[in-house]
């Protein structure tokens, strides 16, 4: 047997294992790096977050990423240039938080690498019959293993696709083997640059459970913070706070093909982007308006899509909490929008249920990864997929 099947094999068979999750978002502000010992799999998953931390990108960093993201068109030469070079700063600041914790690469199992998104095409987005839904994610899995010497699993969202899903969103996985109560009905809230929710119900069996993306969460405030005042974002919503809606700017967004979509669906900011803003002022005939109304329209834009999205799926009458994660969560503005739409529905943070909610989608991956080797293969609710599936690509360091 090659030393690092035998690895691997060694590794599925532990009563426990250490499994660094990363996650790096459509808003750029840094990789999440959730240090994970996971014991066992399936239902029978349990999770202890040992460390976390957000390594914060450069501005070199998040101008190289911005120069192939969602673009229809980009340099093949700056992403076939970008896959490994990303892939390689991330071990880096892999190795880094590694030694911070007084850790060594042999104390690691394995690192799930969720990658950097550059392009996200759901069937949706292309008129294109004779292709179907694709995703693309770079930071090349072996580049990662090679530069932190341990095992990596990448790439995960393929697979999804393959099996007949759209490739996201993957949060309906862990979420389940999480998150699930014998008793109450819960809805688990990410609100990242794109807006998702996984729907469990009590006693859940995996096929009942249910996730979608909504709609914007935060890719379109943070891309007008940028460009038309210089900050990453809007920080605790001060900016939206003092504008007012739009009503005919609102309306106009709303009136966009994607909401009109049945459940469950995806999207990215392929769609959601600075163009988007200027169509729609156009289509409602606006000409002049202040920053901080848009900022307003768009931080209830995002609240009402998320409600209306909740409501097409879960009845008006059910009973459910919802647990929050993901920066939007940071948003007092968003979240009172969000809690006025649902008078009747408490919103907690999911640390109320036992998870880190910066690190959740981090920890997440970790848990996928977890299930590529030591679990089954799992069919999501929602049809997402055909089949069951088990995702993630391994690389091996050598």
């Amino acid at each position: 047997m090659h030393q690092n099947i035998a690895a691997l094999y060694q590794i599925a068979n532990k009563a426990s294992r250490k499994i660094i999750g990363l996650m790096s978002g459509t808003s750029f502000d840094g990789l999440d790096i959730a240090l994970c010992e996971i014991e066992g799999a399936g239902i029978a998953t349990k999770v202890k977050l040992l460390n976390f931390t957000t390594v914060s990108f450069d501005e070199h960093m998040k101008a190289q990423i911005l120069s192939i993201f969602s673009k229809p068109s980009v340099s093949l030469s700056q992403l076939t240039l970008l896959n490994p070079w990303i892939a390689i700063e991330h071990a880096q600041m892999i190795n880094k938080s590694i030694a911070e914790w007084g850790l060594q690469s042999s104390d690691i199992d394995l690192i799930a690498s969720h990658g950097q998104t550059i392009y996200h095409a759901p069937k949706s987005l292309h008129p294109n019959d004779a292709f179907g839904p694709a995703t693309l994610q770079i930071g090349d899995g072996d580049h990662m293993s090679v530069h932190t010497q341990i095992i990596t699993l990448s790439d995960f969202r393929q697979k999804h696709i393959a099996a007949g899903g759209e490739g996201a969103p993957l949060a309906v996985y862990g979420d389940y083997l999480l998150c699930t109560d014998t008793i109450e009905n819960r809805l688990l809230l990410n609100i990242g640059g794109i807006a998702n929710y996984t729907y469990l119900p009590a006693n859940a069996k995996l096929d009942q459970v249910f996730s979608t993306d909504t709609g914007p969460g935060n890719t379109m405030m943070d891309a007008f913070m940028r460009v038309h005042y210089n900050k990453p974002y809007d920080k605790d919503g001060s900016l939206a706070l003092q504008g007012k809606v739009n009503s005919q700017l609102l309306e106009a967004m709303k009136q966009d093909s994607f909401f009109k979509v049945g459940l469950p669906k995806t999207i990215g900011p392929e769609l959601f982007n600075i163009d988007f803003i200027e169509t729609a002022k156009q289509k409602a005939g606006i000409h002049a308006i202040e920053g901080a109304d848009i900022m307003a329209t768009l931080n209830l834009l995002s609240a009402e899509t998320i409600v209306e999205a909740i409501h097409i799926h879960v009845p008006p009458n059910e009973q459910y909490t919802i647990y929050t994660s993901g920066g939007g969560m940071h948003n007092p503005v968003l979240i009172q929008h969000i809690q006025k739409l649902l008078p009747n529905i408490t919103i907690e943070t999911s640390d109320k249920i036992g998870i880190h909610p910066d690190a959740k989608e981090a920890i997440l991956f970790a848990v996928l990864a977890n299930e590529a080797v030591a679990g089954e293969p799992m069919f999501a609710g929602g049809n997402a997929t055909k089949i069951p599936i088990t995702m993630g690509k391994i690389s091996f360091p050598n």
